[in-house]
């Protein structure tokens, strides 16, 4: 049965910056929950961060510069976190694989797991084109990662795998 590694704060894990979650009700996560798939991960908190942390941000760049040296991830401050996001990112691929995971679903606009947008570096809410860390180091290694909003194309993709089973009542998300 495949695992799927999943960000703490969706399943309900006051692991964020801020000390709250992100708790996603979904069909499909409680299902894959039941089949015993998921493996709950935070980065920043394996990265060494603590809980509350101040807010980070990508700046120069998106994950996959801060993999290349090239951007780095700071808080508001200019306080260097990129080591800590860096260790969380690779603890990550440790876990997919020593499980053999082939997907992830991570907190979108994360500046570790964001998958389609994160935040700019500029710290006044704006979103650009771009990966978080994790998301980045995982799509490197073929790990297929999709975000909160892409719980059913997820459930797809893990089918076309010849191992998923899409809910056929109710919300499928």
């Amino acid at each position: 049965m495949e695992k799927i590694l999943i960000s703490a704060c969706l399943l309900g894990a006051p692991v964020r910056y801020n000390r709250k979650d992100a708790r996603v009700e979904s069909n499909l996560l409680a299902l894959w929950q039941q089949e015993g798939r998921v493996l709950s991960f935070c980065p920043e908190q394996q990265g060494g961060l603590s809980t509350p942390r101040p807010a980070a941000e990508i700046v120069g760049g998106d994950g996959r510069n801060v993999l290349e040296r090239k951007a780095k991830v700071l808080d508001q401050d200019q306080t260097d976190y990129t080591d800590a996001f860096l260790k969380g990112a690779y603890a990550a691929l440790r876990i997919c694989q020593r499980y053999e995971v082939k997907m992830a679903i991570l907190k979108a606009e994360s500046p570790s797991c964001g998958n389609q947008h994160i935040y700019d570096g500029s710290f006044t809410g704006h979103k650009k084109a771009g990966m978080g860390v994790t998301a980045a180091l995982l799509e490197q290694y073929q790990i297929r990662v999709f975000n909160e909003t892409e719980l059913l194309a997820a459930s797809k993709w893990l089918k076309s795998l010849g191992t998923e089973t899409i809910l056929r009542h109710g919300n499928s998300e």
